[in-house]
């Protein structure tokens, strides 16, 4: 007697319909948005297209950007990794507050936080006069408007990472003579590097294209604390529409190249440590 097979079906729609609607999604709201950035840059001739990106002042924005960038994503793996493991070990009074302050920066307009930054590092603001050296107007002051935005990112990616993590493991590691840090390098590190990863890339993509809480705290002097995005609103401004899509597609893909050497690099952690 034959066997009788139940096709089966999924939650979703049909999957042509399905497929349809994501491609029409990403198309209108990703691809042909980023397109027309091509499209603009390519009305200009080569000679002015490399005589636009390679400005020394065009350079020197794309140098902060980049290193700013690069700096705050570093800095939020370190302290994101830390609060994560904070609000996922300990129990304390005011957990929950703190893990909802985590996502302030996602819900906080960034020009307030550019403002409230500003504010308070200035040389006479509650934090600036004591300090010793300048904060606000200087890439310190970018740097930490970027840490800002983007610390929630690789706490969230980190968290759910630890609450899942099977303690039984780091029990097993210190009856076998490992001291806490050998645990902790051996053992846990290898579980949360790749959510750091990508938290540290959400971090890194998030703070290049920041503006709204870095123009205020950066004091945007040319050469100096100018960042590129700033620059390709100042030609936009200046009704130099070619000028300012032959910057934004330079930043396109020098973004693109890093995030995929990241992605690849979580993709080779992903698989040793899985192979370990």
């Amino acid at each position: 007697m034959a066997k009788i097979r139940w096709k089966k079906h999924s939650i979703l729609p049909g999957f042509g319909l399905s497929l349809g609607f994501t491609t029409l999604y990403v198309s209108l709201l990703v691809l042909l948005p980023l397109a027309m950035i091509f499209v603009n840059t390519a009305s200009m001739s080569w000679s002015d297209f490399w005589a636009t990106v390679t400005e020394p002042r065009v350079v020197a924005s794309y140098q902060l950007s980049f290193g700013a960038a690069f700096a705050a994503a570093c800095i939020n793996v370190v302290f994101g990794v830390l609060i994560a493991w904070v609000l996922v070990r300990y129990s304390f009074p005011g957990k929950r507050v703190i893990d909802g302050l985590v996502d302030l920066p996602f819900a906080l307009p960034t020009a307030v936080a550019g403002i409230a930054l500003t504010t308070l590092y200035a040389e006479t603001g509650w934090v600036g006069q004591f300090l010793s050296f300048k904060v606000a107007f200087t890439p310190i002051g970018i740097t930490i408007a970027l840490t800002f935005i983007g610390l929630p990112f690789v706490v969230r990616m980190v968290q759910p990472v630890l609450q899942n993590f099977d303690q039984e493991m780091e029990e097993a590691s210190a009856i076998l003579g490992a001291n806490r840090l050998q645990t902790f390098v051996k053992v846990i590190v290898p579980e949360i590097l790749p959510a750091a990863l990508t938290g540290f890339a959400l971090a890194f993509a998030r703070a290049l294209g920041e503006y709204g809480s870095v123009v205020f705290i950066a004091g945007n002097m040319p050469m100096k604390t100018e960042i590129t995005p700033l620059l390709i609103m100042t030609k936009l401004e200046q009704y130099d529409y070619a000028g300012a899509t032959a910057i934004a597609a330079v930043m396109l893909v020098i973004s693109f190249v890093l995030l995929l050497f990241i992605n690849g690099l979580q993709w080779w952690t992903n698989r040793k440590f899985a192979h370990s």
